[in-house]
């Protein structure tokens, strides 16, 4: 399940990811993999593109719920504060004072909500610029597909319309229940699923799989909001967040440079289901630009060795 970002190519995507996990497959020491991989017998493999959902011109439906777009600013607000608390908390445990005073200059830059800035369009310039500071953090200089905030805030927004609940089409189905049933379409619950989610997609497949009646041998999370805050955790359905109950095995990886990421270590902040799984966190480091993409973290052996022991099964 893929995460934010414009429209796919589904068939493409799924032949990028594969081939991105092959070569994680065969440097986690699984080379006798790799073929089935690419060649397809070793699993059924979808790529459940849900992209076309935030574009579609009916998604809207006959009765906008939020015409000046106040509530998706308010997510933001909420999201990208969150974002700094984290990214400052970080900080301050490693002793960084340099990323910890570039945290406090985003901060200072933070909406007050004090009236002074009218209409939408002002707060969110503000929130973009406060991701364009958070983006020199040392670390994320460079290492990131994103050259200023405001583009990466346009994409997290996606995040905030799947929560909102909102924009029912002519059936009254909203824009989260419209991507649920998306990507869980063709899915047979006699069979073993298992599911690698990345970014915003880690949130549709907490949310789908909660309603899902087969078995899930393997979650596997990749760069996930999950655990943002009140932002995204609060927002979350069901409530209290609890790992889905056919979930065998639950593991979140994310990389130190991901600045999507706000919270890592989901387990701190998700309930066990009645089989007592948790979200087990890892850390990978990536090198070069490009870190918030599937197939960066599909690469790494920590990644593709588990999910590659799970398909063999």
């Amino acid at each position: 399940m893929h995460g934010i970002g414009g429209i796919r190519d589904a068939e493409r995507e799924r032949r990028a990811w594969l081939e991105a996990l092959a070569a994680g497959a065969r440097a986690a020491g699984h080379a006798d993999a790799v073929s089935g991989l690419t060649q397809g017998w070793l699993a059924d493999v979808r790529f459940a593109d849900y992209s076309d959902l935030f574009t579609d011109p009916t998604a809207q439906g006959d009765q906008p719920t939020d015409p000046d777009g106040r509530q998706d600013a308010a997510f933001l607000e909420e999201f990208v504060e969150a974002l700094v608390d984290e990214l400052a908390r970080q900080a301050e445990e490693r002793g960084d004072r340099r990323a910890w005073a570039v945290t406090e200059d985003a901060r200072a830059q933070l909406p007050r909500g004090d009236g002074q800035a009218q209409g939408v369009a002002a707060p969110v310039r503000v929130l973009g610029r406060v991701l364009t500071t958070l983006l020199q953090l040392p670390g994320l200089r460079g290492s990131t597909q994103w050259a200023s905030g405001l583009p990466l805030l346009g994409q997290l927004s996606q995040v905030g319309r799947y929560l909102a609940r909102r924009e029912a089409d002519g059936s009254g189905r909203t824009l989260d229940e419209r991507i649920r049933e998306r990507v869980l379409r063709g899915t047979d619950p006699a069979r073993p699923l298992i599911v690698v989610s990345h970014s915003l997609g880690t949130v549709v497949a907490f949310e789908a799989l909660s309603g899902h009646h087969g078995p899930v041998p393997l979650l596997m999370t990749l760069g996930s909001p999950l655990a943002t805050g009140a932002a995204v955790l609060q927002r979350l359905v069901p409530r209290p967040p609890r790992t889905p109950d056919r979930v065998e095995r639950w593991l979140n990886f994310w990389d130190r440079d991901d600045i999507v990421v706000g919270r890592p270590r989901i387990r701190n902040w998700m309930l066990p289901n009645a089989s007592g799984v948790l979200p087990v966190t890892a850390r990978v480091d990536s090198d070069g630009v490009w870190v918030h993409t599937a197939t960066k973290y599909l690469r790494q052996p920590a990644v593709a060795g588990p999910l590659v022991e799970a398909l063999k099964k």
